[in-house]
């Protein structure tokens, strides 16, 4: 794989981490009560800060040469 379509496919798993953090927090704060509300959200923010990692990641690595 070339270094433009592995930047894409870590560039894309952080926006899968994000939805996956957003839609946690939501089920979190909506519906459920007790240790598991804390264990979903710290999972949720968990997945938040390591999409922001792959995204500074992808951004400070600057463009591929063709």
């Amino acid at each position: 794989m070339s270094d433009g379509l592995i930047k894409m496919w870590v560039a894309l798993s952080a926006i899968g981490l994000m939805f996956i953090a957003v839609m946690s927090i939501s089920v979190s704060r909506m519906k459920l009560k007790g240790i598991i509300k804390h264990v979903i959200t710290l999972f949720a923010y968990v997945c938040m800060i390591i999409a922001g990692i792959l995204i500074v990641f992808v951004v400070l690595s600057g463009p591929v040469p063709e």
